[in-house]
């Protein structure tokens, strides 16, 4: 039931008086400021204004349509514009959000480093076929963890803007483009390539999105197993060159593995109450002196890694010798995470993770041990100590 008192002033007299009130004051305000002002005319031939007053017990849709017509005409109430068509544009950047489209940059370039360091010659199409596989594999991957994390990445502000999340596109039109494109890579990667590195695809979207993404909010060894996942695109690319995998395929992988505790440490150390707000069980939040101390090991460890693979004749030992420096300095940011552990060290670590392992990857690249090549390194020493290699 609506109950509304009107006032309107309308009449012949009340409008005499109200001019007469009107007149009075401007002329008075033109008066102290010396102004010049227009008839009485122009400033009341305006229209009656109505004044309603409404109380409402059950909201009703039929209201007052004299001001809803006056506030329509004022563009005091904005416009909601229809629903934006989905064009291929918007779908094609959708689909790049859905597949994280960095790190599946990141994953692709470690299984090209993994096909290029394998000791057989490349063969262009199977690497094509192989990198486009990894590519697929990784996109579906990323998808359905985002797909099972829309709840908590609405908490955190780092991935609230994710396309799930806003709605952009439907879960169901999510989970179709992961389905598609995993079966679609693994396929690729079997048919296309070999079984050893389609199994190798497999293995890492089960890890990924059927133990990694489920134990984020239930144990800390979920960065043991993240790291895991990190270590095998490498061994893909090897795996699809060779079709076998060796110990310098552990070492490229072993890079990878320990890689992933400085670099992700250092991220989560600055967004723990975004992790926390969401119950995501990670080291810097549930553990922080064990993120230090596992950060500081493993970036201590990429120098042994990186010694043994000439030991093992992937690399010459010059690799070992220029990826020292690079190493060290790395070493050093973590310490400086491990004493200090403040927001300006962790940031400083995680900037330096993201050069640091395409610098060694290069340096892999440019050092890899080939069976006609001698390392400079071993004919110096053959030449200062040849007694070493008569005897």
């Amino acid at each position: 039931m609506i109950r509304a008192s009107c006032l309107l002033l309308t009449s012949p007299s009340c409008l005499r008086l109200q001019k007469s009130i009107v007149h009075r004051h401007v002329m008075r305000a033109a008066a102290s400021k010396k102004l010049e002002v227009s008839g009485i005319e122009e400033i009341t031939k305006n229209k009656p204004v109505v004044l309603t007053t409404v109380t409402q017990s059950n909201p009703s849709p039929v209201v007052n349509q004299d001001v809803l017509l006056e506030i329509t005409n004022e563009k005091t109430i904005k416009k909601i514009d229809p629903p934006q068509l989905m064009t291929p544009a918007k779908l094609t950047n959708h689909y790049s959000s859905l597949a994280k489209f960095r790190l599946t940059g990141l994953v692709v370039c470690s299984a090209v480093t993994g096909y290029a360091m394998a000791p057989l010659p490349t063969d262009f199409t199977t690497l094509g076929l192989c990198l486009l596989g990894t590519a697929l594999t990784s996109a579906s991957a990323n998808t359905i963890n985002q797909f099972f994390e829309v709840p908590f990445d609405s908490q955190m502000a780092r991935t609230s803007n994710r396309v799930l999340v806003r709605g952009l596109l439907s879960p169901l039109h999510a989970v179709t483009f992961a389905a598609v494109s995993g079966t679609t890579g693994l396929i690729i990667l079997n048919y296309g390539v070999n079984g050893v590195c389609a199994s190798l695809g497999a293995l890492t979207l089960a890890l990924y999105t059927l133990v990694y993404t489920p134990m984020k909010r239930s144990s800390i060894a979920n960065t043991w197993v993240g790291s895991v996942v990190g270590a095998l695109p490498p061994l893909m690319g090897y795996a699809g060159c060779t079709g076998y995998l060796d110990a310098g395929a552990m070492v490229l992988g072993g890079v990878l593995y320990a890689w992933q505790f400085p670099h992700f440490n250092a991220l989560s150390w600055n967004l723990r109450s975004d992790y926390s707000r969401a119950g995501y069980r990670m080291m810097a939040v549930t553990n922080p002196d064990l993120c230090r101390r596992t950060t500081l090991r493993h970036t201590a460890a990429l120098i042994g890694i990186c010694t043994t693979a000439p030991l093992i004749g992937l690399t010459t030992w010059t690799f070992a010798l220029d990826s020292l420096p690079v190493n060290l300095y790395f070493l050093i940011l973590a310490w400086r995470f491990y004493r200090h552990s403040d927001s300006s060290s962790s940031r400083k670590l995680f900037r330096m993770s993201l050069a640091h392992l395409p610098i060694i990857m290069i340096l892999m690249l440019v050092h890899k041990k080939r069976e006609d090549s001698e390392d400079w390194l071993l004919k110096t020493i053959r030449g200062l100590f040849p007694a070493l290699y008569h005897s």
